[in-house]
């Protein structure tokens, strides 16, 4: 089986479950929904430190997706490297948490 038909990295796209695709498109749903909110809200004249807190919560609903998808990540794409001697792929998961934690 090569690294496309296993859905991992290789030519960076990764075939998702349907379970796994609805659960993220959903978290991004919601995400959508809270920046759609956050505009009303700037159109409404709504105090700073209101918009503030929803501003935050939309990063910690950007976090939980992010650490979502790596968990995924991690589980396939980084694994089936692994195994097929792709230590590349290491490399490339420390870069991505880098730029994650910035």
């Amino acid at each position: 089986m090569t690294e496309r038909e296993s859905g991992c990295c290789t030519h960076k796209t990764k075939e998702r479950s349907e379970a796994e695709y609805k659960k993220l498109v959903n978290r991004l749903n919601r995400i959508e929904g809270q920046i759609r909110g956050i505009k009303g809200m700037l159109e409404r004249d709504a105090y700073c430190t209101d918009i503030l807190m929803q501003s935050a919560a939309v990063t910690a609903a950007i976090n939980a997706f992010n650490r979502e998808l790596l968990t995924n990540h991690i589980h396939t794409c980084v694994v089936h490297d692994i195994r097929e001697g792709n230590d590349e792929v290491i490399e490339e998961l420390t870069a991505t948490l880098q730029k994650l934690m910035k």
